[in-house]
């Protein structure tokens, strides 16, 4: 039989968390159901410095004070890949490979990931030189050589950002010209600490014992491998939304993404997604926090209009 609730959480991370308090400080019984540990991708991140109240703090240690003030109202953690959501009308049925949960609300937390290259180094270095986000590690990286992969909007936009904190970045491409719109193609040409190296396949990332050194390439039409020294690599060939097990419900646009409205209500009643699952611009532990605090309180104001 299905163990009932009032909410439960899907995806454990920053956003999550912070729904799964706002929802359980306000009286509702609040399951938070993950395949992994609780925190996501900071669990993954060494040291997170653009979070408020922190001057700088391991991503594990916040993760860990997260859930600590996510738990101390009632709520409950539990593991389980969700396998589908079935919505019943004023109740959703949520269904785990540990078990099943009747719902008033959900809210989906599951995040994105990031598309990875699959080349040598780029799993060893995860961490150490190796990134997916110019506003998050970016500032590491002040006055040093950098790489970006990519060329659509992402890794452009963010190769602009690095630009200025990096001495100098360098943005891989393996065609002869960008995807991105035109506009940040002028602004990255007009940038003299921007350079381009076309038509490369990046096939390693190099590195010592503790941090990257630079990315080898060939070059698609000699087959010429070169080395460019570089002391970051922030990679940008795509990233999809995390949606396995809700992709029957009517939420998602056409690339993936769970569309909501500014109160994270999704067109389903009682489904509310926040965080990087979302169709957003930024995708921070910070954006993903407000997130959280709205479903949580709009997942209290739904099932009390439920009566």
């Amino acid at each position: 039989m299905a163990k009932q609730v009032d909410v439960v959480v899907i995806g454990a991370g920053p956003g999550g968390l912070t729904a799964a308090l706002y929802a359980s400080r306000s009286n509702l019984s609040v399951v938070l159901v993950d395949r992994g540990i609780y925190g996501g991708q900071m669990n993954n991140t060494a040291a997170i410095e653009n979070y408020p109240g922190y001057k700088s703090i391991l991503g594990p240690d916040l993760a860990q004070k997260m859930y600590d003030s996510a738990t101390q109202f009632g709520a409950e953690f539990a593991y389980g890949n969700v396998k589908s959501v079935t919505d019943q009308g004023k109740t959703k049925l949520v269904e785990t490979d540990d078990g099943t949960y009747e719902a008033k609300a959900v809210i989906i937390a599951t995040g994105a990931d990031h598309r990875k290259l699959g080349i040598p180094g780029e799993e060893d270095y995860s961490g150490r030189g190796v990134s997916y986000c110019a506003v998050c590690d970016g500032a590491f990286f002040k006055n040093r050589e950098v790489v970006v992969v990519g060329g659509g909007d992402s890794a452009v936009e963010e190769g602009l950002y690095l630009a200025n904190l990096a001495a100098k970045v360098t943005i891989v491409h393996r065609r002869d010209e960008l995807r991105a719109q035109k506009i940040l193609q002028d602004r990255a040409f007009a940038n003299d600490k921007v350079e381009f190296v076309w038509n490369a396949n990046t096939e390693a990332i190099l590195g010592d014992d503790k941090k990257v050194t630079g990315v080898q390439y060939s070059d698609k039409k000699t087959g010429e491998r070169k080395v460019i020294p570089a002391s970051g690599v922030f990679i940008y060939v795509g990233i999809d939304a995390l949606t396995e097990g809700v992709q029957s419900l009517p939420i998602l646009d056409d690339h993936g993404w769970v569309v909501t409205d500014e109160n994270m209500a999704t067109k389903v009643p009682g489904v509310y997604a926040i965080g990087d699952v979302r169709q957003k611009g930024l995708r921070q532990i910070a954006t993903a926090v407000g997130d959280g605090g709205i479903a949580g309180q709009q997942a209290f104001n739904y099932i009390q209009r439920l009566g």
